[in-house]
């Protein structure tokens, strides 16, 4: 009996890691040759400590291999804990944070990135962005285009520069090393068809935050009808079919969720695919309808205010 007991403990073990080995993570290559997951868990608004701890871990446990953080959250020590306990190789694993306005500069930028190290408790991190286009992002680019030559970044970023053409261009336009990731607000209603082509001109890719369209859509996405009459036709979610569109569009995707029924969900969308009527009809969808719509002015009055501790 007792070994019988053991020979079953022994088939589950095999069984749950074969099961976490069927995501089959797919990548983008970004400008610089380097490879990206395109598909991750996104941290924000995840209260520090054991929520975030906990959400990264059963993420990681699921296949997840994706983590975006910020500064700005003030969860990346929790999120540097639950890497380094996950024992999961670090080259593994691709983590994103992003520097605030007051850490743009030179003299500063490249101070910032060794405290963000730091605070993860990484040697490296994979993708740092410059997450609001405030402050003196051109300079403060020099310092992360350095960071990226040194080695204590694999990529570079921007978030959030899509107010208009002018302040795109003033960094892009204008950069020695191009951008290697744009992160933008981007889902089925708010396509972002002129961001898509500003991007296209450097090869720079798109990573999309909303995806789903964030607390203020007040689940919008989620209920509209032909999102769901395609999911019905796949027995999957609409959250599941709205991801598989990222994916298939060529995004990054990273929704974020601390529910752990949501973050198994999310990452089921490696074995299935929409067919082009589908996407055409999702495609159709689109009326640039964002979710976030502060004005740039307050944006800049209400972040120049803001200082994320250490």
């Amino acid at each position: 009996m007792r070994k019988l007991i053991i020979s079953l403990i022994a088939l589950m073990t095999v069984t749950i890691m074969q099961a976490q080995q069927t995501v089959k993570q797919t990548y983008l290559t970004l400008n610089n040759g380097v490879q990206m997951p395109q598909f991750g868990l996104g941290v924000y608004s995840i209260a520090d400590g054991d929520d975030t701890y906990n959400s990264v871990t059963t993420a990681l446990k699921c296949g997840y291999r994706h983590i975006d953080t910020a500064h700005a959250y003030r969860n990346e020590r929790s999120v540097g804990r639950a890497v380094k306990d996950s024992g999961i190789d670090r080259s593994e694993i691709w983590i994103t944070s992003k520097l605030w306005p007051n850490e743009y500069g030179e003299g500063k930028t490249l101070k910032a990135i060794d405290r963000m190290c730091g605070r993860l408790g990484v040697d490296y991190i994979d993708l740092v962005y410059f997450h609001q286009p405030i402050g003196d992002y051109v300079g403060g680019w020099k310092e992360m285009e350095k960071a990226l030559e040194s080695g204590k970044v694999r990529a570079i970023g921007i978030s959030n520069f899509d107010v208009n053409d002018s302040i795109w261009n003033s960094l892009v336009e204008t950069a020695r090393i191009k951008p290697q990731m744009v992160q933008i607000e981007c889902h089925p209603y708010a396509q972002r068809e002129h961001w898509q082509q500003m991007a296209k001109k450097h090869n720079i890719q798109i990573e999309c935050w909303f995806p789903l369209g964030g607390r203020e859509s007040k689940g919008e996405l989620l209920r509209d009808p032909v999102i769901n009459e395609i999911a019905k036709a796949h027995g999957k979610s609409a959250a599941q079919i709205i991801i598989r569109w990222h994916m298939q569009m060529g995004f990054s995707v990273i929704p974020g969720a601390s529910n752990p029924d949501y973050i198994h969900e999310n990452i089921e969308t490696f074995d299935f695919a929409l067919s082009n009527y589908e996407m055409h009809r999702i495609h159709e969808l689109n009326k640039e309808k964002r979710y976030f719509n502060m004005p740039y002015e307050d944006q800049v009055k209400w972040f120049s205010q803001y200082n994320p501790a250490d």
